[in-house]
Formats: structure tokens, sequence, C-alpha cells
């Protein structure tokens, strides 16, 4: 059995497998989910210039579309093509960001489209996937590499007139 690596087209990861001294291959439909106008702001930021967008995002985080940019449900429909073909490989590593981790896991752990934009996939850590008859298994291991940690929980108060403190409540509880 050969091992396929995939990466997105995005630096970082295609970084990130030249470490392995294999050839790989660049998948543009891998690349991280397109945050738009809110790309490379932090969620504190995002509230503080965006408060109303950020709202949004926190009551319907699947749906939700950034600004010039896409929702999970675009993403996921973006990588309709590469779940078909991992169908029919063998062994297969893909490198690639949270948000496609998360599209990937729930797709092939069966999870609802309600539970996907939270599922937690931290940063630096190999995940197996383990294909069995109806299920699939999953095993994570941890690389030992600092990170920040960006998940967020779903925030109990998602109204667009919440205060700065309530939007950001989950991060707070992080800290």
């Amino acid at each position: 059995m050969v091992l396929k690596v995939w990466t997105s087209q995005l630096k970082r990861s295609m970084q990130t497998a030249a470490y392995l001294n294999m050839e790989s291959e660049a998948w543009k439909s891998l690349c991280e989910l397109d945050a738009g106008a809110c790309d490379a702001l932090t969620y504190g930021e995002i509230q503080e210039k965006f408060p109303e967008e950020f709202a949004h995002r926190d009551q319907d985080k699947y749906n939700y579309r950034y600004p010039r940019g896409e929702s999970y449900a675009d993403l996921v429909h973006r990588l309709e093509p590469v779940i078909m073909e991992l169908e029919r490989q063998e062994s297969v590593l893909v490198i690639c960001h949270q948000s496609v981790m998360r599209c990937l896991l729930a797709y092939f752990t069966d999870k609802e489209h309600t539970e996907l934009s939270y599922i937690q996939c931290p940063l630096h850590t190999v995940l197996k996937l383990i294909p069995k008859a109806y299920v699939c298994e999953e095993e994570r291991y941890e690389i030992d590499v600092q990170a920040v940690d960006t998940y967020r929980p779903k925030p109990k108060v998602t109204d667009v007139s919440r205060t700065n403190e309530e939007a950001l409540e989950t991060l707070l509880q992080q800290s």
C-alpha cells in the first residue's frame, strides 16, 4: 500500500508536507475556509470591527458566510470532490486546516451539520481515521509544537444586541 500525501495550496500546508520527503499533491479544494473581510483577524478584532457579523456567525456558524468569504456550507460543497476521491483511495495523509479537518471528520464520523463547525480539532495533531463496517474509528496523535488554541465553543448569548463581554465570553473562559 502506497501512502499518498495531499495538501492544500497554502504555503504552510505545503511546507509541512516538505518535511516528509515524499511526493505530495496540492489541492485548491483543501484550502482553509475563506474568512473574506475577516481574514487574519482574531475573534476579538472581529467583534470590535464587525460586531453584527460576529453575532450572526454565532447564531448559525454552519450557514454564516463571511463578507466576501465563505460559509461552512460553502466549504462542504467545495470538498465534495475531495471526499469522493478519498473514498476511492487506500491510504492518504491529508495535511489541511482546521475548518477542512472539521468537514472531513464530520463526513467520515457521520456527524450532523449542526455539530460540524464545533468539532474540536487541535492544531498540530495527526488524526488517523480507520474505516470499519458502518463506522470510522479515530485516533489522535499530538505533535509537540507550541500553538495557540483557536477552538471556540458556541456562546450562550448570540443576539446582535449583546455586550462585548457576552460576545467574547467563550474566549475569556479559555484564558
